[in-house]
């Protein structure tokens, strides 16, 4: 049950990590964003107003001109942004679905190993130590030792019957 406990801290303390680098993630872009719209705002005036004083007449062509040179890259930037983000989330679930599912098998092993373990002990409790061996085409049933005081084949080290093959 430790096993259970620790693997459900894994994925909260899994989820909980991605929920704050996610959270850190959007903080910082919208930091950035922010502070590039400003940048943007303030490159702009400045330039509008330059413009103005040269020429009067193209201040409509100018700001528009300025206008797409900037939005081009920026929603482009957003969409890499945005794409990024979107097939890092998915790469993440995916990890996260794919780590959980290989715990889940993990577990489901170690009890079957657990349950061939008993299933095992039990076979050499119910044998008493005899068992069934093959060497060289011929079949022995191997006895423990001491069982016979003469015995006509030993396999081991241990006394032996040969078994008839047919």
């Amino acid at each position: 049950m430790s096993r259970t406990s620790n693997r459900n801290d894994l994925s909260a303390r899994l989820r909980s990590r991605m929920e704050t680098e996610r959270r850190q993630i959007e903080a910082a872009t919208t930091s950035e964003v922010r502070q590039l719209g400003a940048n943007l705002r303030a490159v702009v005036s400045d330039e509008l107003r330059t413009i103005e004083a040269d020429t009067g007449a193209t201040v409509a062509r100018v700001r528009w001109m300025l206008l797409n040179a900037w939005l081009r890259p920026l929603v482009a930037g957003l969409i890499l942004f945005v794409g990024i983000s979107g097939g890092s989330w998915g790469l993440m679930h995916w990890l996260s679905v794919s780590i959980q599912s290989q715990i889940e098998t993990l577990a489901v092993l170690e009890v079957r190993i657990d349950q061939a373990r008993e299933t095992l002990a039990e076979i050499e409790d119910t044998t008493w130590g005899v068992t069934l061996r093959e060497l060289d085409g011929e079949r022995f049933v191997v006895l423990p030792d001491g069982t016979l005081a003469n015995p006509p084949w030993t396999v081991g080290g241990r006394p032996a019957l040969k078994l008839l093959s047919e």
